[in-house]
Protein backbone atom coordinates (compact mmCIF):
# COMPACT_ATOMS: atom_id res chain seq x y z
CA UNK A 1 0.00 0.00 0.00
CA UNK A 2 3.27 2.71 0.74
CA UNK A 3 4.10 1.71 -3.04
CA UNK A 4 0.86 2.55 -4.16
CA UNK A 5 1.29 6.50 -4.30
CA UNK A 6 4.54 5.55 -7.08
CA UNK A 7 2.39 3.63 -9.04
CA UNK A 8 -0.46 5.93 -9.19
CA UNK A 9 2.16 8.74 -10.22
CA UNK A 10 4.02 6.26 -12.51
CA UNK A 11 0.43 5.61 -14.37
CA UNK A 12 -0.10 9.26 -14.62
CA UNK A 13 3.14 9.90 -16.06
CA UNK A 14 2.60 6.86 -18.57
CA UNK A 15 0.01 8.37 -19.84
CA UNK A 16 0.97 12.01 -20.05
CA UNK A 17 3.71 10.77 -22.51
CA UNK A 18 1.62 8.86 -24.21
CA UNK A 19 -1.14 11.44 -25.13
CA UNK A 20 2.30 13.98 -25.75
CA UNK A 21 3.39 11.64 -28.34
CA UNK A 22 6.62 11.24 -26.51
CA UNK A 23 7.12 8.03 -26.64
CA UNK A 24 6.57 7.91 -30.75
CA UNK A 25 8.96 6.35 -32.65
CA UNK A 26 7.63 8.71 -35.91
CA UNK A 27 8.21 11.83 -33.24
CA UNK A 28 11.59 10.95 -32.06
CA UNK A 29 12.86 10.22 -35.94
CA UNK A 30 11.42 13.91 -36.70
CA UNK A 31 13.40 15.27 -33.69
CA UNK A 32 16.90 13.49 -34.49
CA UNK A 33 16.11 14.61 -38.38
CA UNK A 34 15.58 18.16 -37.29
CA UNK A 35 11.99 18.33 -38.77
CA UNK A 36 10.20 19.14 -36.21
CA UNK A 37 9.54 21.33 -32.76
CA UNK A 38 7.67 18.92 -30.90
CA UNK A 39 9.63 17.23 -29.34
CA UNK A 40 12.78 19.64 -28.64
CA UNK A 41 9.40 21.83 -27.19
CA UNK A 42 9.05 19.01 -25.00
CA UNK A 43 12.40 18.41 -23.54
CA UNK A 44 12.76 22.18 -23.82
CA UNK A 45 9.97 22.47 -21.37
CA UNK A 46 10.50 19.97 -19.26
CA UNK A 47 14.27 21.65 -18.55
CA UNK A 48 12.92 25.30 -17.73
CA UNK A 49 10.11 23.60 -15.90
CA UNK A 50 12.79 21.60 -14.07
CA UNK A 51 15.21 24.29 -13.34
CA UNK A 52 12.06 26.10 -11.73
CA UNK A 53 11.38 23.78 -9.62
CA UNK A 54 14.50 23.22 -8.25
CA UNK A 55 15.02 26.65 -7.35
CA UNK A 56 11.54 26.52 -5.73
CA UNK A 57 12.68 23.96 -4.07
CA UNK A 58 15.71 25.26 -2.97
CA UNK A 59 14.52 28.61 -1.77
CA UNK A 60 11.74 27.52 0.14
CA UNK A 61 12.80 24.57 2.31
CA UNK A 62 10.07 21.69 0.49
CA UNK A 63 10.26 18.28 2.48
CA UNK A 64 9.91 14.82 0.45
CA UNK A 65 7.16 12.59 0.35
CA UNK A 66 8.34 10.48 3.55
CA UNK A 67 8.57 14.46 5.37
CA UNK A 68 12.85 14.39 4.86
CA UNK A 69 14.56 17.78 3.73
CA UNK A 70 15.48 17.91 -0.46
CA UNK A 71 19.02 18.99 -0.19
CA UNK A 72 21.22 19.62 -3.23
CA UNK A 73 24.56 18.19 -3.34
CA UNK A 74 26.83 19.95 -5.80
CA UNK A 75 28.62 17.54 -8.74
CA UNK A 76 31.74 17.82 -10.73
CA UNK A 77 31.14 18.48 -14.03
CA UNK A 78 33.40 16.65 -16.20
CA UNK A 79 32.82 17.59 -19.62
CA UNK A 80 34.90 14.63 -21.38
CA UNK A 81 32.37 11.67 -19.41
CA UNK A 82 29.15 13.32 -19.46
CA UNK A 83 30.16 13.98 -23.77
CA UNK A 84 30.96 10.59 -23.95
CA UNK A 85 27.59 9.49 -21.77
CA UNK A 86 25.63 11.78 -23.43
CA UNK A 87 26.73 10.41 -27.20
CA UNK A 88 25.71 7.15 -25.80
CA UNK A 89 22.68 7.75 -24.45
CA UNK A 90 21.63 9.47 -27.83
CA UNK A 91 23.11 6.89 -30.13
CA UNK A 92 20.80 4.49 -28.02
CA UNK A 93 17.71 6.91 -28.27
CA UNK A 94 18.76 7.38 -32.16
CA UNK A 95 18.78 3.57 -32.85
CA UNK A 96 16.51 2.13 -30.78
CA UNK A 97 13.39 4.95 -31.07
CA UNK A 98 12.70 5.41 -27.53
CA UNK A 99 14.70 7.02 -24.37
CA UNK A 100 14.44 4.73 -21.01
CA UNK A 101 11.30 6.39 -19.77
CA UNK A 102 8.83 5.11 -22.19
CA UNK A 103 10.52 1.44 -22.44
CA UNK A 104 7.38 0.04 -20.04
CA UNK A 105 4.86 2.33 -21.67
CA UNK A 106 5.67 0.87 -24.80
CA UNK A 107 5.67 -2.58 -23.58
CA UNK A 108 1.99 -1.74 -22.19
CA UNK A 109 0.92 -0.95 -25.48
CA UNK A 110 2.08 -4.26 -26.62
CA UNK A 111 4.93 -3.58 -28.05
CA UNK A 112 6.87 -6.92 -28.02
CA UNK A 113 10.27 -5.78 -29.45
CA UNK A 114 10.56 -3.10 -27.25
CA UNK A 115 11.13 -6.36 -24.38
CA UNK A 116 14.46 -6.78 -26.52
CA UNK A 117 15.18 -2.93 -25.49
CA UNK A 118 14.88 -3.46 -21.83
CA UNK A 119 16.75 -6.36 -21.89
CA UNK A 120 19.81 -4.26 -23.19
CA UNK A 121 18.97 -1.52 -20.84
CA UNK A 122 18.75 -3.99 -17.90
CA UNK A 123 22.59 -5.75 -19.18
CA UNK A 124 23.90 -2.38 -19.79
CA UNK A 125 22.94 -1.39 -15.90
CA UNK A 126 23.99 -4.91 -14.61
CA UNK A 127 27.17 -4.20 -16.86
CA UNK A 128 27.91 -0.39 -15.66
CA UNK A 129 27.40 -2.24 -12.06
CA UNK A 130 30.02 -4.75 -12.38
CA UNK A 131 32.14 -1.89 -14.00
CA UNK A 132 31.27 1.29 -11.53
CA UNK A 133 34.58 1.06 -9.90
CA UNK A 134 36.69 1.34 -12.60
CA UNK A 135 35.22 4.00 -14.23
CA UNK A 136 35.86 7.62 -13.27
CA UNK A 137 33.82 9.37 -11.37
Amino acid sequence: MKLLKYLLVGVLFGITLAKAEIISWYRIYEMFRFESFHMYGVIGSAVVLGAIGVLLFKKSGFKSIEGEEISFIPKNFSVPRYLLGGTLFGLGWALIGACPGPIFILIGYGYASVLIVLAGALLGTFVYGLLREKLPH
